[in-house]
């Protein structure tokens, strides 16, 4: 019977979730397209050279890669659609300030994101290009969260993050990148001995030490932006990080009073691509987000034409399964 098993973490859908499947694709795409988005299909299969460039470096332990028997190159199966998106925004609409694009396909992992979670999910997401301000990262979180509504997902709450906030405290302690590794992962870990231990090794100065240890108790209700003024010092670059996620959950709350947000100034996903606020969505009971995204400003520089950015995608085949699961509840 193994001869009928498929790989770990792949999926097959069959009906009547399939059927389920492609009528939410439909009005998703149709979402999208209303909002002003372009559909992009992009190729399962590109040199890895282009897939792995600028915000795709991250990417190469969850790319399989192979060799083109046509021209002898290495080529790469795309793990994640947003590094496509960005050499098109740059290569086809170099002359047009502002572009949106949207996508939908399957990706293939070398790994799962996380335990028992899927290696070939559908991802579907939405790219702003070309717009700075904080109106295009609210455009694209309202964005995310219409997309849960359409799938029939109720009671998601939201994550909002800065890794700004964490780079302008880095900046002042001038470590090498041996140590900004060392000390990342402690604070994705949020364990004070192990910073406390840093800290004495490296001679770290006390009061960016202290801020890196405040950092990791920064999270609660929108509230805890004020406590974040207090403990961080009145750095102008950690105060406009902190001013970015005030103005958007408070024009959030506008829109969706009852959505729950969740301020979290330690949380650094994508950290080493991303530039600014990033945010994810999350169910009760759910422990895998939903969907996520954030600011990656200066994408497409490898490509020629460099400017801000902000995305979100997400797996259409998990949110089918949990919409489907809450409107049978």
């Amino acid at each position: 019977m193994k001869r009928w098993w498929l790989p770990e973490g792949m999926e097959e859908l069959l009906p009547p979730s399939s059927w389920r499947a492609e009528d939410l694709r439909r009005a998703l795409l149709d979402r999208y397209r209303e909002r002003g988005y372009e559909l992009i299909l992009t190729p399962l299969v590109e040199h890895l050279d282009t897939l792995l460039t600028g915000t795709g470096s991250d990417l190469e332990r969850q790319t399989f890669k192979l060799i083109d028997p046509a021209s002898g190159r290495l080529l790469g199966l795309r793990a994640d659609m947003t590094p496509q998106a960005a050499r098109i925004a740059a290569r086809r609409y170099a002359n047009q300030a502002v572009v949106r694009l949207c996508y939908l396909g399957t990706v293939l992992r070398t790994q799962a994101d996380s335990l028992g979670g899927p290696r070939s999910p559908r991802q579907v997401g939405c790219e702003l290009f070309g717009e700075a301000r904080i109106e295009a990262d609210l455009e694209i979180v309202r964005l995310m969260l219409e997309t849960l509504e359409l799938a029939g997902v109720r009671d998601a709450h939201l994550d909002l993050g800065h890794v700004g906030i964490y780079r302008a405290i880095a900046a002042r302690l001038k470590l090498d990148t041996e140590d900004e590794a060392a000390l990342f992962g402690i604070l994705q870990r949020k364990s004070r001995p192990d910073l406390r231990d840093f800290a004495d090794a490296k001679r770290l100065q006390q009061v960016a030490a202290r801020s890196l240890a405040e950092l990791m108790d920064l999270n609660g209700g929108p509230v805890t932006l004020d406590r974040a003024r207090r403990v961080l010092g009145d750095g102008a670059d950690i105060a406009e990080c902190l001013d970015s996620l005030e103005r958007v959950a408070t024009e959030l709350n506008k829109t969706y009073p009852a959505l729950p947000i969740h301020i979290d100034l330690a949380e650094l996903r994508g950290y080493r691509y991303q530039t600014g606020m990033v945010f994810a969505a999350f169910a009760p009971g759910h422990g895998r987000e939903l969907a996520r995204g954030g600011r990656y400003d200066g994408v497409g520089r490898e490509f020629g034409v460099a400017r801000p950015a902000t995305g979100f995608s997400a797996d259409l085949n998990e949110l089918l399964r949990l919409g489907v699961g809450q409107e049978a509840a």
